[in-house]
C-alpha cells in the first residue's frame, strides 16, 4: 500500500542548503518544511545543491510543486545591485556581520531561478520563504535590497523602526507586519486581528529583502518601515485550481511559542496547507491532460476506417524499413495521407502506435525525401547547439517540454471532439 501511496501523491521539489559537518559538506532542508508538506498530502523530493544538478531538473519530473526556502545571498549579478549605492567598504562590513549569509552560492542560484522560472513558465504551484520569496521577485525581474540596514531611508521615525535580524535572540525575536485587506494572509490570520488593526507579529531572519517588486506581485504585508514582507500573484491564486504563486519573507513555519510546537497564530500554517491544496490539484489537472481515455469503444464503421488507416501506415513503415516496392494499389497509402492533411486523431493510443510505426509519410518517396532533408537539419542543429552554454541547453529543453504538453492538450481536446462529433 505504501508503494502504491508513492506513487500517486504530488511531488514538491525542494533545494537543500549545504553546511559542513565533520569537514565535509552536508546537504539538509528544515525538518519543518517536510512535516507540513507531508501533513497536507504531498511528498517532498529533495533536490541535491550538488554541482551539475541544474542541467538534471528533467530528471525530477513529474514536478507538481516547488518550495523554496532558506539560504545565502542571492548573488547580487543576478539583479540591479549597481544601484545599490554601497561602497567597497559598506559591503565589506556586510559580510562581516553577516558572514553565514553573504557567502554566494551560485550553484544554489542557479537550480533555483531554473526551478522559480519553470514554475512561472507552467504553472506550476510555488511557495518561497525568506530566500525563496527573493528568489521569485528576482525570477520575474524585481530586485533586492542588498543590505536593509544600509540601504533603507535613514530618516525613518524611532518608532517605525524595525530590526530584521538579532543574532542574539534569532528564534524568538519578532516584529510587526501591517496586513494587506484582500489578500491570502488577510484570509489566514482574519481572527488573529486586533479590532481596527490589521498587524501580526512575525520571525526575521533576513538582512535582505524586496527593494523594487516584479510588476505580476501584489504586496500581503509591510514591515513599519516600509519593507515588503509578503507577496502574491492574484491572476495565479486560486489553489482549488492547481494555481498558486507567492512568497513570504517570514517563517510561519517557524513561528511557534517558546519551548513549544503550538503556533504563534492559527494562521501559521495555513500557507502550506493551501499550497498543498494546489498541488494536489495541479496534480490532478496535469495527469487528466496527460492520461490516455481508457475504454473507449468504437461503433463498426469507426473500426472500419480505423482499420484502414493502419494498414495504410503500416505499409508506409514496411516501404521505408523493408524496402518493399510501392503496392499497385495507391489508395493503400492515400488513406493515411488523407487522415494527415485532416489534421485529426481517432484517438490519443492511435497517435501513439503511429508515431511509432514512423507515421508522418504520405508516400515512401516523399518520407525518404523528408529523412534526407531532416538528417541535415540534424546534423546542422548539432553543430549550432555545440556552440551553447550548458543553462541554453536547459532552458531549450524546458521550452521544448513546455510544447510537448501543449501538444498533448490539444490533441486531447481533437480526440475528444472527433469522438462527440461521431457518436
Amino acid at each position: 500500500m505504501a508503494s502504491d501511496l508513492s506513487t500517486i501523491l504530488p511531488r514538491v521539489l525542494i533545494v537543500s542548503r549545504r553546511t559542513v559537518r565533520k569537514n565535509k559538506f552536508v546537504d539538509f532542508v528544515g525538518e519543518y518544511h517536510l512535516d507540513l508538506i507531508v501533513s497536507y498530502g504531498a511528498v517532498p523530493v529533495i533536490v541535491p545543491r550538488v554541482a551539475g544538478v541544474h542541467t538534471l531538473l528533467d530528471s525530477f519530473e513529474p514536478i507538481h510543486g516547488v518550495l523554496l526556502c532558506e539560504g545565502e545571498d542571492i548573488d547580487p549579478s543576478l539583479y540591479d545591485a549597481e544601484l545599490s549605492g554601497l561602497s567597497s567598504e559598506e559591503l565589506e562590513e556586510v559580510r562581516r556581520s553577516h558572514v553565514s549569509d553573504t557567502a554566494i552560492d551560485k550553484e544554489k542560484d542557479t537550480i533555483e531561478l531554473r526551478l522559480a522560472k519553470l514554475c512561472l513558465e507552467r504553472n506550476i504551484p510555488y511557495l518561497g520563504i525568506c530566500r525563496g520569496s527573493q528568489v521569485l521577485n528576482v525570477a520575474c525581474g524585481g530586485s533586492l535590497y542588498q543590505d536593509i540596514e544600509k540601504e533603507l531611508p535613514k530618516n525613518i521615525p524611532e518608532g517605525e523602526r524595525v530590526v530584521h535580524i538579532d543574532y542574539d535572540n534569532y528564534d524568538g525575536h519578532r516584529h510587526k507586519v501591517k496586513v494587506v485587506e484582500n489578500t491570502p494572509l488577510d484570509a489566514w490570520f482574519r481572527d488573529s486581528l486586533e479590532e481596527g488593526k490589521m498587524e501580526i507579529w512575525v520571525n526575521s531572519y533576513h538582512h535582505q529583502g524586496v527593494k523594487r517588486l516584479a510588476q505580476r506581485f501584489v504586496p500581503m504585508a509591510l514591515s513599519p518601515d516600509g519593507l515588503i514582507e509578503g507577496f502574491y500573484d492574484p491572476d495565479a491564486y486560486n489553489p482549488q485550481e492547481g494555481k498558486f504563486i507567492m512568497g513570504l519573507q517570514f517563517h510561519p513555519e517557524r513561528m511557534r511559542r517558546p519551548g513549544l510546537e503550538d503556533f504563534d497564530y492559527p494562521g501559521c500554517p495555513s500557507a502550506y496547507q493551501e499550497f498543498a491544496r494546489a498541488v494536489i490539484a495541479y496534480q490532478k489537472k496535469l495527469n487528466s491532460s496527460i492520461s490516455m481515455p481508457r475504454g473507449l469503444k468504437l461503433d463498426q464503421e469507426m473500426e472500419k476506417k480505423r482499420s484502414i488507416i493502419v494498414r495504410s501506415f503500416s505499409i508506409a513503415k514496411e516501404m521505408y524499413t523493408a524496402g518493399r516496392e510501392m503496392p499497385p494499389d495507391k489508395c493503400d497509402l492515400e488513406a493515411g495521407a488523407e487522415f494527415l492533411q485532416s489534421n485529426t486523431a481517432l484517438s490519443t493510443q492511435q497517435e501513439k502506435r503511429l508515431k511509432q510505426m514512423g507515421a508522418t509519410v504520405r508516400n515512401a518517396h516523399a518520407y525518404l525525401e523528408r529523412l534526407k532533408l531532416n538528417e541535415e537539419r540534424e546534423k546542422l542543429a548539432r553543430k549550432v547547439m555545440g556552440k551553447m552554454s550548458i543553462e541554453q541547453l536547459s532552458d531549450l529543453v524546458s521550452f521544448y517540454h513546455m510544447m510537448g504538453t501543449i501538444c498533448s492538450e490539444v490533441l486531447e481536446k481533437k480526440v475528444q471532439c472527433l469522438l462527440s462529433t461521431e457518436n
